[in-house]
């Protein structure tokens, strides 16, 4: 499915990025907490968060997560937003809590990552 696909399911807005709103995305991951997300999630793709600070972004990067959406209203900084242009990743944003967002998402066909089921 594509970044702007998801976009337009989570009723999301790309704040970064949006030339890559033709990004195939195939799986999704949720969380706050960022050493979860570098423990378990190696498959690229995106990771919904309400965790809005520098980290997140350089996580991301550092994982090569090809996007990120912020949930429950919140905004990224113009620091992420400058980190997350360098780095190819695109942010979106939705007013959504996270346990839909992902919900949605599952139910549209985009998998989340089988590894964490295992541990």
């Amino acid at each position: 499915m594509t970044a702007g696909k998801i976009a337009i399911l989570l009723g999301a807005e790309i704040v970064c990025h949006d030339d890559l709103r033709d990004k195939e995305i195939m799986t999704a991951c949720g969380s706050d907490m960022m050493s979860d997300v570098m423990a378990f999630y190696h498959d690229g793709g995106l990771l919904l968060t309400g965790l809005v600070n520098i980290q997140t972004v350089r996580t991301a990067s550092l994982l090569d997560i090809d996007a990120v959406c912020f949930v429950r209203g919140k905004i990224p900084n113009t620091d992420m937003l400058a980190l997350a242009q360098e780095a190819g990743i695109i942010i979106m944003q939705t007013a959504l809590p996270m346990f839909p967002a992902c919900g949605i998402l599952y139910q549209s066909g985009v998998k989340g990552n089988i590894q964490a089921a295992d541990k």
